[in-house]
């Protein structure tokens, strides 16, 4: 698995280069930020999962910060936070709405969750343009969005250790069959 999660996650010079984690500077050479065991890459990937979905801007420098405090891997926190991306933002936003809306109660109202979409959808234009349809849908989109970023963070955190252990015993059971094997 330590190979697998080498060969996907940046390196430390890519992220320290990267943007908005500049300002970390030598915080970023903590030696614990970078390893890769079970406990620290699977925090590191409910951390960036669980930002990736709660704000979709800085959400690297905020998966970063909970990286640091919390000790995590923050390779994976930095690339786990792109499970929302511009490709994705869109269907996130509409479910999360949708979700938001069914546990208030609350009626969905087709066309502010349309105008959001569009927004979304339209690259160029102004930020503020779909920021403020999402303050106009309101309480649904935002209560959708900390649902999913608390439930996402917390499945991929557990997938992360179930994939893991399952590697691990798959790794253990290949190499107790070639030690049974006559040569």
């Amino acid at each position: 698995m330590r190979q697998w999660f080498r060969r996907i996650t940046p390196t430390e010079e890519t992220l320290r280069a990267h943007p908005s984690l500049r300002w970390m500077g030598p915080l970023l050479r903590r030696p614990w930020l970078w390893h890769l065991n079970r406990r620290r890459v699977a925090l590191g990937a409910g951390i960036g999962v669980f930002f990736g979905f709660l704000i979709p801007v800085a959400q690297i420098a905020g998966a970063a910060v909970f990286a640091l405090l919390l000790r995590a891997n923050l390779p994976v926190a930095a690339v786990s936070t792109l499970v929302s991306n511009p490709l994705t933002y869109a269907p996130i936003f509409l479910l999360a709405y949708q979700t938001g809306a069914a546990v208030l109660g609350v009626e969905v109202q087709e066309a502010k969750a349309e105008a959001l979409v569009t927004a979304v959808q339209q690259p160029g234009q102004d930020e503020r343009g779909w920021v403020k349809r999402a303050k106009a849908i309101g309480k649904p989109l935002f209560l959708g969005l900390a649902i999913f970023a608390a439930v996402g963070g917390m499945l991929a955190w557990a997938l992360v250790h179930v994939l893991w252990t399952v590697g691990v015993w798959l790794k253990r059971r290949r190499r107790r069959r070639r030690e049974v094997r006559p040569a």
